[in-house]
């Protein structure tokens, strides 16, 4: 635990935290039915995000001896993350989104300013929650690849399972389980390019199935 006291650890999980929460003031000024003020909801993601990375950067390049930030990619990674991307744009596009799209509209963008926002928030504060901190987290506890993969991997199915069980509107069986499944690939290759090319890698793979929500979307007004 000494690991998270670390003057340059806290600088840098400092420094992530308000990133996060710089990039994920869009999505909130766009929040229709908001209870608290924005100033206050920055607030929690800033001080919550501080812990997050924190997590990331003190145990992250520690226990998986890799690093967490690397701007020069090998070559095959990236190739393999883009078609990788694409490829689960389409199945996702075709397969998913149109059921989804009728059953939670909120959860897709109508805007080009509403695909950004959604997107910025994905990259800064989702991927945080549910691939690199619970990884680093579990790296940390397990001591054991395996099983922190695992363990990542059935937090982000918990996370999922939560909101759609929480849901207003209930989702028909086939596409809960469908959905399920989607979330288990999907968290289990934004982990394998997150080993292979930390996060600039990740969040290439994340931005291109964010992409093809740009298909459907009308003005930016």
């Amino acid at each position: 635990m000494r690991s998270l006291a670390q003057p340059e650890v806290l600088k840098l999980a400092g420094t992530g935290a308000l990133a996060s929460a710089l990039a994920c003031y869009p999505r909130l000024s766009l929040w229709p039915h908001r209870n608290y003020p924005i100033w206050y909801l920055e607030a929690i993601i800033f001080l919550g995000g501080i812990f997050l990375w924190a997590f990331v950067f003190a145990w992250h390049t520690k226990y998986a001896q890799r690093r967490v930030v690397a701007f020069q990619m090998e070559l095959t990674p990236f190739v393999l993350a883009t078609l990788a991307g694409i490829v689960a744009a389409v199945i996702l596009h075709l397969a998913l989104d149109p059921s989804l799209r009728l059953k939670t509209p909120e959860d897709y963008p109508a805007r080009l300013d509403q695909w950004i926002a959604m997107t910025l928030f994905s990259l800064a504060l989702t991927q945080l929650f549910l691939v690199f901190a619970p990884f680093a987290w579990s790296l940390r506890v397990f001591q054991s690849r395996p099983v922190a993969i695992l363990f990542t991997v059935l937090f982000g199915v918990f996370v999922m399972m939560l909101k759609t069980r929480t849901s207003l509107t209930p989702l028909p069986s086939s596409l809960f389980w469908a959905l399920i499944l989607a979330r288990i690939v999907v968290g289990g290759l934004s982990l394998y390019f997150y080993w292979r090319g930390g996060l600039m890698l990740a969040s290439w793979w994340v931005l291109l199935l964010q992409a093809r929500h740009l298909l459907h979307l009308g003005g930016s007004g």
